[in-house]
């Protein structure tokens, strides 16, 4: 039997940079930060004042507003993105094919905001007063529900969650789904609001975030010398993945292809990458092997690149073990240096990113990157975009607990 080929035809993005797709990519375009000061919650005595926010969202455009005062920001966050990727597939779901269209929607800690809220209102008014929906507003598989429901799909669903490795793992996981003949197409992604106090404390108790107050758009900067933790970011993206065959036959535009998934583990730390990066190097060779492409085919690469200390030289290690030097590897980029981590989410708008980046042939920059650290020593596209041709992409992402995910998405040719 054939093996089903697995495409992508639809994209949705609520993100620090803008409320869709397009305003996402105008931004990667103008090498633009979202980075500014914290206005959700007031920061004084944090060691964290600022973040990535996203801005202007109002979840009554995107569902019923008696039902969006019934659910935490993250599930929002996912439905608006989850619509727009529909719209843009031009994916009608219906009594007909309902059945096979399945929502993977991925979280690394779901309604965080939720539970702190209904936390001040136990110790303030009492177990009486807590509010019937906080269990369905937090839990980390509503987000996915709420999708399913909104859109009538009725087919496999679920939520994954690896920590920061999350959506990765969901799109992987979906693609592989289609290819088994489980689902004709799924809706996938992944979403999270944590931009919160309890969220911006527990990280800076770990001491992961960037403290850098003084200097808050630039702060996320990753495989720069002076970089100091990375930066809070929140959003959800959605990509509508689609049997080949099925969005060929409904003249779909088909936007990539994914050609290669791999997930490995450390078995290290519990937050740190193994310094070897033998774990994330396995999981991009298997990843290359799955997808029948040779390092020297990929032509871009966007790196999970936190903007920490520790992670970025391993993962430049890990890139060098499969590519080489500077002189071999592609070019690589780190997107969060402009919409900060979005944790859970990270995976999904990330392999956006790089959808659109091989559309427009342009390769998205590593912005703040002004002091370059010896032991990141590849080409970063550091600060402007530039032109380049683009027909394989491969992206990275890890989970605090030593999860690895790496993706390969390619140019579709029928």
């Amino acid at each position: 039997m054939k093996e089903r080929r697995v495409v992508v035809t639809g994209m949705g993005a609520i993100s620090p940079l803008g409320l869709s797709v397009p305003e996402l990519w105008q931004g990667i375009v103008e090498a633009r930060s979202g980075v500014g000061p914290l206005t959700l919650f007031d920061p004084t005595g944090f060691d964290t004042r600022f973040a990535a926010e996203v801005k202007g969202f109002d979840p009554a455009n995107f569902m019923d507003r008696k039902e969006a005062r019934r659910t935490d920001r993250f599930v929002q966050l996912a439905v608006a993105a989850s619509n727009e990727a529909l719209h843009h597939s031009g994916l009608k779901i219906t009594e007909a094919n309902r059945d096979e269209i399945g929502v993977f929607i991925a979280s690394g800690i779901g309604g965080i905001g939720t539970l702190s809220e209904q936390l001040d209102v136990l110790r303030a008014r009492g177990p009486g007063r807590i509010s019937p929906f906080l269990i369905p507003s937090m839990i980390t598989n509503l987000a996915a529900g709420q999708v399913s429901i909104v859109s009538g799909a009725r087919g496999p669903s679920y939520c994954l969650t690896s920590a920061c490795a999350s959506s990765a793992h969901a799109i992987g996981e979906a693609a592989e789904t289609i290819r088994r003949g489980w689902a004709k197409a799924v809706i996938v992604g992944g979403s999270e609001a944590s931009i919160t106090p309890i969220g911006i404390a527990g990280f800076n108790a770990m001491r992961a975030l960037s403290t850098n107050n003084d200097q808050m758009a630039t702060a996320s900067r990753p495989f720069d010398a002076t970089r100091d933790g990375f930066v809070m970011g929140e959003g959800a993206a959605s990509l509508i993945l689609e049997d080949a065959e099925e969005a060929m036959n409904r003249g779909a535009t088909i936007l990539a292809e994914v050609v290669g998934y791999a997930s490995t583990s450390d078995a290290y730390h519990i937050s740190n990458l193994s310094e070897d990066g033998e774990g994330v190097a396995r999981a991009i060779r298997l990843a290359l092997k799955r997808a029948e492409i040779t390092p020297d085919q990929v032509d871009y690469i966007n790196a999970h690149a936190t903007s920490t200390p520790a992670g970025d030289p391993v993962e430049s290690l890990a890139i060098k073990q499969v590519f080489g030097g500077r002189e071999t590897a592609p070019p690589i980029s780190a997107s969060k240096s402009q919409f900060g981590h979005l944790l859970g989410a990270a995976g999904a708008i990330e392999t956006v990113v790089g959808v659109l980046a091989m559309q427009h042939n342009l390769l998205p920059a590593t912005i703040n990157l002004t002091s370059p650290d010896p032991a990141c020593d590849l080409d970063y596209v550091p600060n402007i975009p530039r032109p380049g041709q683009i027909n394989v992409v491969l992206s990275n992402s890890f989970g605090f607990g030593g999860h690895n995910v790496c993706l390969v998405l390619k140019r579709f040719v029928a």
